[in-house]
């Protein structure tokens, strides 16, 4: 092995429809990273899924019921145990998304996914730092890979119209179709009743118990005018009694 006597092994697995990269495209890679940043390592696993098992990994562990692109689970061995640096997990359906927005292949994904889990294996963490860890990645890419880094900034796995809901127990999940518009309508605040009485003016403000009008009293009534008829005089009577 190049630059190093310790043995280091690397195991691949694949849970996935679809395929990934390997040791023959990656094994060299994953060899370097070990070399560069953690030199006594001596083991790492490398596994590649698919939405719904990467969904159920990021549930138990984090909390979010949502796929993402690569989780890593660092070993932390006790002294004197074997020195295994952990497992990396790479969700080849987002990798795949994410290479068809950005215009490379599934492999040139796979590679900045793997960089990235690799330097959280070795302890970076970029959601609590000030970007030294992001900066180190888009090092690291452009001296190993002999390319230009590609962007993490991109949303993953989210359909366009998907809302994320909270549930009671505080995980949350994607929702789509009719549940999304619900939270979406429920998202809206109801207008107070100052703001109806502002929005219809023409309207009639109605007091705490007042009987409401019926329709018809609001239209304006025209006034009809009085027919006065004249009296007839009475005719005079003949004074025969029939």
């Amino acid at each position: 092995m190049e630059g190093t006597s310790i043995p280091f092994k690397i195991d691949w697995s694949s849970k996935s429809k679809l395929r990934g990269p390997g040791e023959q495209s990656l094994g060299l890679l994953v060899r370097l990273l070990r070399d560069r940043l953690t030199p006594k390592a001596q083991g790492i696993s490398i596994s590649y899924v698919d939405d719904r098992h990467m969904r159920r990994l990021n549930r138990e562990h984090r909390g979010i019921s949502l796929t993402t692109d690569v989780l890593s689970f660092p070993a932390e061995p006790e002294a004197g145990a074997y020195p295994h640096l952990g497992d990396l997990v790479i969700c080849l359906p987002v990798a795949e998304k994410m290479a068809q927005k950005l215009g490379v292949s599934r492999r040139r994904e796979v590679e900045t996914l793997l960089i990235h889990g690799f330097l959280h294996l070795c302890g970076y963490d970029h959601e609590k730092d000030e970007g030294q860890m992001l900066a180190l990645q888009a090092q690291l890419e452009r001296e190993l890979l002999k390319e230009e880094p590609l962007p993490m900034t991109l949303k993953r796995g989210r359909k366009p119209g998907s809302k994320v809901k909270v549930l009671k127990d505080g995980s949350r999940v994607v929702v789509t179709g009719r549940a999304a518009g619900a939270l979406k309508r429920q998202a809206k605040p109801k207008p107070s009743k100052a703001a109806k009485a502002a929005a219809e003016p023409g309207k009639p403000k109605r007091g705490p118990g007042r009987p409401r009008k019926e329709a018809s009293s609001l239209v304006p009534t025209v006034p009809v005018k009085r027919i006065v008829r004249r009296k007839r005089a009475p005719k005079p009577r003949s004074g025969v009694i029939a």
